[in-house]
């Protein structure tokens, strides 16, 4: 890595212009974001693999890629790639907490990169390909270092060399030139020199996330990585149906005949399914609702389980089952009836 006082000095302002929309999300590639959207900066090798992999995640809002963890302001890629800013190719995720957490980040960043090797990522060498987390709080540093202490473990034991990745402050974030930009969409078969050890990450160990946790503050829960874990978070009857695909017995439910103002989350991992003004009463003897709270937060799935042909719902988070659409609902509100168990629901109550 070179001193700071070697570094090159860089300029005051860009020396190109920054594309104001993303190629692919067609979202603000900068700041100010809309209300609610969290940002993360990480390096793992070449930016434009690292990129894809994020704005292919759901829940993410922008990225962008560029130079991160280094001295010299405003670096061009050519500055960058001589070794003499002590920048790393890095990606912006803005993201929403509501629908991906900054631990399921973290796993697909030790998960999709091999984080033992220096300054280097494969055949690509060099300070700017370095393993690296640049984090925007002390809750994000905390998750950091949480995760990558337990990888470690798991990663050593698979026979590798230690992780070698910097958790460090984030400091300026200077976008990289327009060619850059998502540049596997651009060029679908473009160089991508990532590739990862095969080692799982195991975030809610690591993250210190109990059994028992809820997640009333709003965020969402880890994905669990095994069935053991679903089952230590879960009650057996909301694993039953949660996880078997089971159905509990009609007007017994908690959720039933409930008005409460509020939004109803999936009770496997948290994410927002429905809002209490799509809730009707249907008489069926379970929770109903008009419509989901979008199309992204459920996975529709053809079952034909008992021998007719139904429409499945599933929680597109988690892939928990949640129940079935008909099309018996109201139909001055589009005919459609979401017909959904109280156990695989948590709500928020307003």
């Amino acid at each position: 890595m070179i001193d700071t006082e070697d570094a090159l000095p860089g300029r005051d302002q860009p020396a190109f212009p920054i594309p104001e929309r993303h190629e692919v999300l067609d979202a603000a590639l900068q700041p100010p974001f809309p209300e609610g959207i969290e940002t993360a900066v990480f390096a793992l090798g070449c930016f434009w693999g690292a990129e894809r992999l994020y704005w292919q995640t759901s829940g993410v809002y922008t990225t962008a890629v560029g130079y991160a963890g280094g001295f010299t302001k405003n670096p061009t890629y050519e500055e960058v790639c001589s070794g003499r800013t002590g920048h790393a190719e890095a990606v912006l995720v803005a993201f929403d907490p509501t629908q991906v957490t900054y631990e399921d980040l973290l796993k697909t960043f030790f998960e999709e990169h091999n984080p033992t090797q220096g300054m280097r990522q494969g055949n690509d060498v060099g300070t700017q390909y370095r393993s690296a987390i640049y984090y925007a709080s002390d809750e994000q540093r905390r998750l950091a270092e949480m995760v990558r202490d337990a990888y470690n473990d798991a990663i050593r034991d698979a026979g590798f060399d230690p992780i070698t990745t910097e958790i460090e402050p984030a400091g300026p974030f200077y976008y990289a030139e327009e060619d850059h930009q998502q540049y596997l969409h651009k060029v679908p078969r473009g160089y991508c020199g990532l590739e990862g050890t095969g080692v799982s990450c195991s975030i809610p160990d690591a993250a210190g996330v109990a059994p028992e946790d809820t997640g009333q503050d709003g965020r969402l829960l880890p994905l669990a990585d095994n069935d053991q874990q679903w089952r230590d978070r879960l009650t057996p009857e909301q694993y039953e149906v949660l996880r078997q695909a089971g159905t509990e017995r009609p007007f017994t439910g908690e959720y039933v005949d409930t008005e409460d103002d509020g939004t109803y989350r999936c009770a496997a991992c948290r994410a927002p399914l429905f809002e209490s003004n799509a809730k009707y009463h249907s008489g069926c003897g379970w929770p109903s609702f008009t419509e989901a709270l979008s199309p992204e937060t459920v996975t529709l799935i053809e079952d034909r389980s008992l021998g007719a042909v139904r429409t499945e719902v599933r929680c597109a988070r988690c892939d928990s089952h949640l129940g079935h659409v008909f099309d018996d609902g109201p139909r001055d509100r589009g005919g459609q009836r979401w017909c959904i168990n109280s156990l695989s629901l948590d709500l928020d109550e307003r």
